[in-house]
């Protein structure tokens, strides 16, 4: 009868010994194996499961088990492919030998990746790591935050799926770098990537009773008025400008706090001088009257224009 080997999978970004209820019976009833120590294994000997480390090729694996009923084989972090793989090829010539049997002990969660760039991060921003990023702050990675934010629009305009894939990944390094700096920071004012990730559950869960409250409603008109009225209750503001980002571009400013003034209900005149200024904020004025968006549509002219210019160069 040959040897039935169970190559037992697990998932290196959960907790060691997380593992299924099958995984369990199996590693339990069955002598087990491993290529080296792991936090997996010392989790399988803490409940009294023996873990044998075996340093050797398939065949020699083979050798160890021959006659057996049942072994297990502890996979490491990697999941040994290349072990499972010469494993595979010699079994495929002799399958008598032996049958080899897949089995998934855990599977990373929906994001798993993240704690992956969570790691890494942590790695380049620490002693021994990458001596730039060490040396940044908060203030000098303001301007790359921007950019990345800018190219990550462009790929959206652009209707370009794949570079905007990789320029969300260039705006999520910059907030765990951010993260990971702030780690440093004295003890009054420090904060990590989870208190980041902690605060957005917190606030997604709060300004969606629709979705988390069992709140019923009838239209997108009424979740974004819920939206709005939480987001007063949580933040209490002296003026309807509070909260405005004044370091974007100049007219998407001119038309927030238009707005702004607009929902507020209020009636501030602009200004009648004609001063560059004062005669940009009115045609932002009229455009936002006429539904329209000032910025974008500056934009288009200015890239139209561009095109021009690279014609005349060709």
């Amino acid at each position: 009868m040959s040897t039935r080997i169970v190559l037992l999978v697990t998932s290196p970004r959960l907790p060691a010994g997380l593992l299924t209820a099958e995984a369990w019976d199996t590693v339990r009833a069955y002598p087990v194996y491993a290529a080296a120590d792991s936090a997996q294994a010392d989790a399988l000997r803490v409940t009294g499961v023996p873990v044998t480390v075996l340093d050797t090729d398939a065949q020699g694996l083979l050798d160890a088990v021959a006659g057996r009923p049942a072994v297990v084989w502890l996979a490491g972090p990697d999941g040994d492919q290349t072990f499972a793989r010469q494993l595979g090829l010699r079994l495929a010539r002799e399958p008598g030998l032996a049958e080899l049997e897949l089995m998934y002990g855990s599977w990373d969660p929906p994001g798993a990746r993240l704690l992956d760039a969570v790691t890494v991060m942590d790695r380049l921003a620490s002693p021994g790591g990458d001596p730039w990023k060490r040396e940044q702050t908060h203030l000098t990675l303001a301007p790359y935050l921007l950019e990345e934010s800018y190219e990550a629009y462009d790929a959206i305009t652009g209707g370009d799926l794949g570079a905007l894939r990789e320029e969300l990944g260039d705006v999520l390094l910059q907030v765990l770098l951010h993260a990971r700096l702030a780690e440093d920071r004295p003890e009054s004012d420090r904060w990590s990537v989870d208190d980041v990730a902690g605060g957005l559950v917190e606030k997604m869960i709060r300004r969606n009773p629709h979705v988390f409250g069992g709140e019923q409603i009838t239209d997108i008109e009424e979740i974004t008025a819920n939206w709005e009225r939480i987001k007063r209750e949580e933040k209490a503001r002296d003026s309807v400008l509070d909260g405005i980002a004044l370091s974007q571009p100049a007219l998407a400013l001119a038309a927030k706090i238009l707005h702004r003034v607009e929902r507020g209900g209020l009636s501030v005149p602009l200004p009648s001088d004609d001063d560059l200024g004062s005669l940009l904020l009115r045609v932002v004025a009229e455009a936002r009257a006429a539904g329209l968006d000032a910025e974008a549509a500056l934009r288009a002219a200015t890239l139209l224009y561009a095109e021009a210019v690279r014609a005349a160069e060709r």
